[in-house]
């Protein structure tokens, strides 16, 4: 879509003289490296001390993370060098472009990098980038499901949300699910009797 976007904005003759071609091989050359990386990821968690099971972030998060903080502070000293120099446009364009890669940066970081999940045979754990921590009790598990952000595993006392790109997302995902269905087999027992 992004690529499409880009296409149809260079026959546009307001933004016709911008770099909108050498914007499109750079969408295209980082979803090739994301394509590339994905197959590096690793499908198990790693188990730490105590028996817990802890998702890692995977190659594809950091690529994005730090590469999309590279290209802002790379597009901004583009914009401060050629600011005298360059088209009203361009630098407004440039500049938004940098707004939203260092948002895109700060975002992903927060939301994938810098959290912990990890889980054992009790319950799972989550500490957010600002270190609000919840746990639910695998008794207490009623729905996992997929979302825009990754996967949420929502509890009575709680949500957590982890990234699909994780390395072992996809094992906890399936673990939870498990989970939430004996729990909705036991309620519906307990129900009928």
């Amino acid at each position: 879509m992004t690529i499409t976007l880009l296409i149809l904005l260079k026959y546009i003759p307001a933004t016709a003289h911008l770099p909108l071609s050498r914007a499109a091989g750079v969408v295209a050359f980082g979803y090739a490296a994301f394509l590339a990386l994905r197959l590096l990821q690793p499908e198990d968690a790693v188990v730490v001390e105590g028996g817990w099971a802890e998702l890692r972030p995977s190659m594809v998060e950091y690529f994005a993370c730090y590469g999309a903080a590279a290209l802002a502070a790379i597009l901004l000293f583009a914009v401060v060098i050629m600011g005298h120099v360059a088209d009203t446009t361009q630098l407004v364009a440039t500049y938004i472009a940098v707004l939203l890669l260092s948002g895109g940066a700060l975002g992903i970081g927060m939301a994938g990098l810098f959290t912990q999940t990890r889980w054992d045979h009790r319950q799972v754990t989550h500490r957010s980038a600002l270190g609000r921590v919840v746990a639910l009790d695998w008794s207490e598990v009623r729905s996992v499901r997929p979302n825009w952000r990754g996967v949420t595993i929502a509890g009575a006392s709680g949500r957590i949300t982890f990234s699909q790109f994780h390395g072992g997302a996809a094992q906890l995902a399936k673990h939870a699910t498990t989970r939430a269905r004996r729990n909705a087999e036991t309620a519906t027992k307990a129900f009928a009797t």
